[in-house]
């Protein structure tokens, strides 16, 4: 072992007459635990939210879309083909997206009208794990369902959590859909409208998906929108949803004007970016709390340098250069850095990987509910950690101790041996 860092571990334990200093190293030591701890957690859980959000906005929408700049695809069976040909490209299906009214009696709501094929669309997006009542092949059958009675035979949709509330329906009643784009009259424009057998009720865990969808199947969609053969996109799954980028610009690249493909980074980008920020900013808000605790390792090793004057000259004396008498206290102050933050990577990922059980616990015993999943729409409290996360605290950590140490120790380093001993 250096004979540094043997002093320096020596000067870290207490004597009678420093117990004073003792403390204020706890504290130190305590304060860096405390601020590596709180980045932990708090990182996991914006991690958490952020991946539960993503979660949810892919398991509604697909990884790419594909569009045309100047209307609706008409041959798009062909484009299909050539789609799913692309390298990292896993399946593809056509929708139809359009605004009409749902109204049911006296309740009316706006909504978004997406007709898709319930054979493909299933093999794009996770609509149909969704499903808490009725299923995606449901959306196919035009005739009665046992629950329908003698009612006539009616095409089926399905509906949101939150917006079958706010109409009061439920599997098997009647709602009709309005579009805006009627028929042209002598009178006027005349809305079209449609019965439609509610016959599939989804839950997503985002509200304003579970408010503001429903679906139709797609041959139903053309007919009532008078689209004929057409379409208004196709949807595209792909291998891996961090690359969908490079399959965008791929996917422009060749197939070119009037198509253009957007993937649903760029179609969320707002909220992705928010999140992005609001994680960065945290972050460097949480480091604060470490560099308070740095301010407690200086003042520490100046309180240490004085004390140790005696020892400093006679180390000095005794042929030890200004550059090991650096190096003994700067060892002493990673100590207390790295003490620290092994205790607080140690206490915030026992805190992190077990959130929720504790966040349970913490409302038992105040009887005060710290989350609210009716208000947060959130089916648990959702924790992630990543291990990049946590190396770029510990290494954020040690590297601000680090450097609380220099100036004392390099105050040290200078320290004259006559000068010291002068008033010993």
């Amino acid at each position: 072992m250096p004979y540094e860092l043997f002093i320096g571990l020596r000067y870290l334990k207490a004597k009678r007459k420093s117990t004073f200093i003792s403390i204020i190293t706890i504290i130190s030591t305590a304060g860096v635990a405390l601020g590596v701890m709180a980045l932990i957690i708090v990182l996991a859980v914006m991690t958490g939210f952020e991946e539960d959000l993503k979660e949810k906005i892919l398991g509604t929408n697909a990884h790419i879309v594909v569009l045309k700049s100047n209307g609706e695809l008409s041959d798009y069976n062909s484009l299909l083909k050539k789609l799913a040909g692309f390298k990292g490209v896993v399946s593809a299906t056509p929708f139809i997206y359009n605004q009409v009214m749902l109204s049911t009696g006296k309740n009316v709501s706006g909504v978004v009208l997406r007709g898709i094929d319930s054979k493909t669309d299933s093999q794009v997006t996770n609509l149909y794990k969704s499903m808490i009542e009725g299923k995606l092949s449901d959306l196919d059958m035009t005739s009665p369902t046992p629950e329908a009675g003698n009612k006539p035979p009616m095409p089926g949709v399905i509906i949101g959590k939150e917006l079958a509330t706010l109409l009061n329906l439920d599997v098997g009643d009647t709602v009709n859909v309005i579009s805006p784009l009627g028929n042209i009259t002598p009178f006027g424009m005349i809305p079209k409208m449609k019965h439609f057998r509610v016959v599939g009720i989804f839950h997503t865990g985002m509200f304003e998906y579970d408010s503001t969808l429903a679906y139709v199947s797609l041959g139903e969609a053309q007919s009532f929108l008078g689209m004929g053969d057409r379409v208004t996109g196709i949807q595209l799954k792909v291998a891996d949803v961090y690359k969908t980028g490079e399959i965008t610009r791929d996917i422009n690249r060749r197939i070119g004007f009037p198509y253009y493909a957007r993937d649903w980074m760029q179609m969320n980008k707002n909220i992705l970016f928010a999140l992005k920020t609001e994680k960065m900013v945290m972050f460097i808000i949480l480091t604060l709390i470490v560099l308070v605790a740095a301010f407690g390792i200086a003042s520490t090793l100046f309180m240490v340098v004085m004390e140790k004057t005696k020892d400093i000259a006679i180390l000095k004396s005794m042929g030890a250069t200004g550059q090991s008498i650096m190096r003994i206290f700067v060892l002493e102050g990673l100590i207390i850095g790295i003490t620290g933050t092994l205790t607080g990577v140690i206490g915030g990922l026992v805190v992190a990987l077990n959130l929720e059980p504790i966040v349970g616990l913490i409302q038992r015993i105040t009887g005060f509910e710290l989350f609210s999943k009716d208000v947060y729409y959130l089916d648990r409290f959702p924790s992630m950690v990543i291990p990049g996360d946590v190396i770029l605290i510990s290494v954020t950590a040690v590297i601000i101790s680090f450097l609380a140490t220099l100036y004392p120790s390099w105050q040290a380093s200078r320290m004259a041996p006559a000068e010291a001993l002068r008033y010993e």
